[in-house]
């Protein structure tokens, strides 16, 4: 897979499986796993995508190591500030 390379050094697959309106949970993991197996190594998601536990399952079933995989989220924005992120 080809990748490209950021400022900070850090490397992302030009290519990437997305997860929208995918909103079967088991059908979400699933999708992630095959997606993985096929060669995928940037998976997405976001919060509102209402899946993001189904491709957490998804990425930790593979049997790929998540140190291997670049993984991408989006957050709603009532949710993006550094105070409402450290009250976690």
């Amino acid at each position: 897979m080809k990748t490209v390379k950021l400022s900070n050094g850090i490397e992302v697959p030009i290519l990437g499986f997305g997860t929208f309106q995918i909103t079967d949970p088991k059908e979400a993991e699933k999708s992630v796993i095959e997606a993985i197996k096929a060669g995928y190594r940037h998976i997405d998601t976001a919060q509102s995508y209402m899946n993001e536990e189904a491709v957490g399952q998804g990425i930790t079933n593979s049997g790929v190591a998540r140190d291997d995989l670049f993984v991408t989220t989006k957050v709603w924005v009532d949710k993006v500030s550094y105070d409402v992120f450290m009250a976690r």
